[in-house]
């Protein structure tokens, strides 16, 4: 699903799952290589971000770039700067006790980066799919 709300592209997916584990899996440093396309490694010295959240990603190009978590409502969003440009939010709505919907928003000139988070979303659905091996 996608949707275009007022300064925003908003790409989302059903996945038949606990909120509470997608959650944990967005906000693991760890994981992110496992599902974010354009990040290979993460140098933070938390391994869950939080409020305020700082480090950096090594980037499909091979470079790193620091990044800070500007918003965090637990358990619903976190959005992020990387370098000095406002990134990807990350967000989660509860549809029942099994499922919940995954989504990324970004501004609407990113538009191109909706197939990169298209495949995120999919590793997503797969990772917690395999039954929480990733957690």
């Amino acid at each position: 699903m996608v949707r275009f709300e007022r300064d925003k592209i908003v790409i989302g997916m059903i996945i038949h799952c606990a909120a509470e584990d997608a959650w944990r899996l967005l906000i693991d440093t760890q994981q992110w290589p496992h599902w974010g396309p354009s990040v290979f490694e993460v140098a933070c010295e938390h391994r869950y971000i939080g409020p305020g959240s700082k480090g950096r990603v090594k980037t499909l190009l091979g470079f790193w770039v620091p990044f800070s978590v500007t918003e965090f409502r637990d358990q619903q969003f976190w959005g992020w700067r990387i370098g000095r440009f406002p990134a990807t939010g990350h967000r989660i709505s509860v549809e029942d006790e099994t499922t919940c919907v995954v989504a990324f928003d970004m501004p609407w000139w990113a538009i191109p980066y909706l197939v990169v988070c298209r495949i995120a979303l999919g590793r997503i659905r797969r990772l917690l799919a395999s039954g929480g091996q990733h957690l």
